[in-house]
């Protein structure tokens, strides 16, 4: 809803990544969730930006299409709106493509919208400042990740109590669900391929354990384990037997170790038409639902703590925050 005199502005954030493009529009407010933010409209289609990126090098014409046409109902909503200052970061497909820059000035010919390529690092900073309001839990360390469509983010954190998270060291692997399907294909692999792929996943994982032992913080008990990507909100609502997926019971939600390895391996073991008939999956991210359980069971196996925080926010929340925060301190300044 427009805001008028006497109410709060509207501000917008649009992150377009490997495999989805999705807006998210917020007022500041006070609210249980503690991020200081108040909905007003949220989109997300699965657009397949870097589909093909990794035989080719390139954004595919009809990639590109598809996520024009989604950044257009993005903009059209972003002025139904009256959204006052927006931000609209790109990440892993248009930081890997030869021609992202080029698709970048396309999109502004198009749709309007500035979209700035963010690093890798860049990425996580966002996610981490989305995810903040659910550190709170006492623990000292965090260790965080986030699957993404061509790359996953993990994150080891200090969050000692009455201190803002301060990120100790930010990892970028280069295994996203996206790129991972393309390579092994998009439905049930073998055991032994699966096993495999989470092997292979393993062996990146290891000197990030080797720099900072994260296996004997979790031992003492002093690591909050958080993911945050379509995989892991999956998992959740599958945890709660859902009928249709929920954010606002899946966001914040605490899974047991256990249950984590439990749907992996029961959903690994689906064809597409299985997960695409369950109803916390449905049709568009069935073929991608492998890879995603492949990252998260080496991610869950290397580190195996009691439980894993499901966080449906992360990057928009991060730029909607961090638009927020620079206005309150413009005015104050």
């Amino acid at each position: 809803m427009p805001h008028g005199p006497g109410k709060q502005p509207v501000y917008g954030a649009i992150d377009l990544g490997t495999n989805n493009c999705r807006l998210l529009m917020a007022s500041p407010a006070e609210n249980e969730s503690g991020d200081g933010l108040r909905i007003i409209d949220a989109f997300s289609r699965i657009v397949r930006l870097g589909e093909g990126l990794g035989a080719s090098g390139r954004l595919s014409e009809d990639a590109m299409n598809r996520t024009i046409e989604a950044l257009k109902i993005c903009a059209e909503r972003m002025h139904k709106n009256n959204v006052r200052q927006s931000r609209a970061i790109a990440t892993e497909a248009c930081r890997r493509a030869d021609n992202g820059d080029e698709f970048l000035l396309r999109v502004k010919r198009e749709t309007g919208l500035e979209i700035k390529t963010i690093t890798a690092v860049e990425e996580a900073e966002l996610t981490l400042a989305g995810c903040a309001p659910l550190l709170n839990t006492g623990h000292a360390r965090v260790l965080m990740f986030d699957i993404g469509g061509g790359s996953t983010e993990l994150m080891w954190i200090e969050a000692e109590p009455g201190e803002p998270p301060k990120p100790v060291e930010i990892l970028s692997l280069p295994f996203g669900v996206v790129n991972l399907s393309e390579e092994y294909g998009h439905d049930s692999l073998s055991p032994g391929v699966y096993e495999e792929v989470i092997a292979r996943i393993d062996q990146a994982l290891a000197p990030f354990e080797e720099r900072h032992a994260i296996c004997a913080e979790i031992e003492a008990e002093r690591v909050h384990v958080l993911g945050t990507s379509g995989t892991v909100t999956t998992f959740g609502a599958i945890y709660l037997d859902l009928a249709s997926y929920d954010r606002s019971r899946v966001d914040g939600l605490s899974i047991r170790f256990e249950s984590v390895h439990a749907i992996a391996a029961k959903l690994a073991g689906m064809d597409s038409a299985a997960r695409k008939a369950h109803p916390c999956i449905g049709p568009g991210r069935e073929d991608l639902m492998a890879m995603g359980c492949a990252v998260i069971t080496a991610i869950c196996r290397r580190w195996s703590a009691q439980n894993l925080t499901a966080a449906d926010r992360g990057i928009r929340e991060g730029l909607l925050l961090s638009m927020m925060a620079e206005e309150r301190n413009s005015a104050h300044g």
